[in-house]
């Protein structure tokens, strides 16, 4: 497996089931350092794109135009709201919005049970596909995310 650290230096760990459990551990320790080395590195990115952003809104807000156009818009953005309010308001509208709630909410709901559905199946057949009614071949994929973890 390669895995880049920045634009210019792939590093290839391999995962060879043959190789010793020392090398093995390396392995492992040399991802876990590309992990907090990336781990890092987007911190420090998140850092500059704020400060970039910042110094770009600074920009516009010295601008006169942009702050004249601004505020029309941010006048326009209040009617609109304040009308889709109005409109929210009647009865077949409101039943008509709680109704597309409830449909998302399930969907979501639908959506969780497949995904740990594909888990399973995915484990219990060792695929990472599957054939749909229609014939379809669809792939399994995950997407791994790093989150902090809560404090007790």
């Amino acid at each position: 497996m390669t895995v880049t650290t920045d634009d210019t230096q792939p590093t290839t760990l391999k995962s060879d089931p043959e190789i010793p459990a020392d090398n093995g551990a390396q392995v492992l320790l040399d991802l876990e350092t590309l992990i907090k080395t990336h781990i890092a590195n987007i911190d420090k990115g998140k850092a500059e794109l704020k400060k970039q952003r910042e110094m770009l809104a600074s920009v516009l807000e010295n601008d006169e135009t942009y702050r004249l156009h601004n505020d029309e818009a941010k006048k326009a953005a209040k009617t609109k709201a304040q009308t889709k309010y109005q409109i929210m308001q009647q009865p077949g509208n409101k039943t008509l919005a709680e109704k597309v709630k409830g449909i998302a909410a399930e969907m979501k709901e639908q959506d969780g049970a497949l995904s740990d559905y594909l888990r399973e199946y995915q484990r219990m057949s060792g695929s990472n596909e599957i054939e749909t009614d229609d014939g379809q071949i669809r792939e399994i994929v995950y997407v791994a995310k790093l989150v902090k973890k809560a404090s007790k």
